[in-house]
């Protein structure tokens, strides 16, 4: 699908969009993230048998081989996703300056008949709306495919080194499959209304420079209905962080505490609870990260629509 050019009508969705407008950059960004999550669990499996390594008196020769790989496997994993963020950062830079182009040609056409409401939406838009949109196109495929292949990756691994333990580190992220979708929806009305107070209070700065009216206290309704709902999404962002964390901390210590139990009892290898509690460790970051993008995709997917419709409504009223 051919890229749309500034001044045609925008798709609907944002995810239109971002087919249409990189689609074949998708492709580039998910393959380099396959290849970095391809590569998420062997150190762990190389931590592994370092540990053991040690724990049985084992050669030199073999932790120097061992500790080896890991800076090469480590190294590999860091060049690869400077690769993936370059790459990100410029299908997302280019996506903001073909929004704002879209935005920006829309009022060449309309500059002699558009109200002051819709001259403060433009300069909204152009300034602050297209900024997180366009953010969104360069991770809106490679994110949730990176995010998800190392959680596949390590779980798996885990799983297959001792199933009972790893599961046992797992049940404290079921409790998030309720907690995360109820506070997300609280931030995304928030986010919602904040654009179109933010929109007012663009159109009310305009009003107020061509009129030259006196004194800004028409500002301070909009401004506190702002702060207001900025902060109720920092109340919620910051207590799904919270909750987050501590399911996190819980899976660790009750897998330290029955793996500790059966290595204690000769049942398990002092290095396999080392990768499993490692393995948990490494998963709250990608969980983490895989939730803070469907937060993102929920307040880009609000954000673009109302882009979208405003950019296509003034394009049919000219065409």
């Amino acid at each position: 699908m051919a890229a749309p050019e500034p001044g045609t009508l925008l798709p609907r969705r944002v995810a239109g969009y971002v087919v249409a407008y990189s689609g074949r950059h998708q492709i580039g960004l998910a393959a380099l993230s396959v290849a970095v999550f391809a590569l998420a669990a062997l150190p762990l499996e190389l931590q592994r048998r370092l540990v053991n390594t040690l724990v049985d008196h084992g050669s030199f020769s073999t932790v120097m081989w061992l500790a080896g790989g890991y800076a090469g496997v480590a190294l590999a994993e860091q060049v690869l996703k400077l690769l993936l963020n370059v790459y990100r950062g410029w299908v997302a830079e280019d996506s903001v300056r073909n929004l704002r182009s879209n935005v920006s040609l829309a009022a060449e056409r309309t500059d002699r008949t558009g109200s002051t409401e819709e001259i403060g939406a433009q300069i909204s838009m152009m300034l602050e709306e297209a900024e997180p949109i366009g953010g969104f196109t360069g991770i809106s495929l490679s994110e949730p495919l990176l995010q998800a292949g190392i959680l596949v990756s390590l779980i798996g691994y885990m799983v297959m080194l001792d199933w009972r333990l790893a599961l046992l580190g797992l049940a404290f992220f079921l409790p998030q499959t309720v907690f995360v979708p109820l506070l997300q929806a609280g931030i995304n009305r928030r986010a919602r209304e904040r654009i179109l107070v933010k929109r007012s209070i663009s159109a009310g700065v305009v009003d107020h420079v061509v009129a030259r009216t006196a004194g800004w206290a028409w500002a301070r309704g909009p401004i506190g209905r702002v702060f207001t709902l900025n902060m109720g999404i920092y109340r919620r962002k910051f207590t799904l962080n919270l909750l987050m964390n501590m399911m996190h901390h819980l899976g660790v210590a009750s897998a330290l505490c029955l793996g500790g139990w059966q290595v204690l009892a000769g049942r398990m290898e002092v290095g396999t609870v080392v990768a499993i509690v490692g393995g948990l460790g490494k998963l709250n970051d990608p969980w983490g990260d895989l939730v803070n993008w469907a937060r993102e995709f929920a307040v880009v997917s609000v954000k673009y629509r109302l882009f979208s419709e405003f950019v296509n409504g003034l394009s049919r009223r000219t065409t």
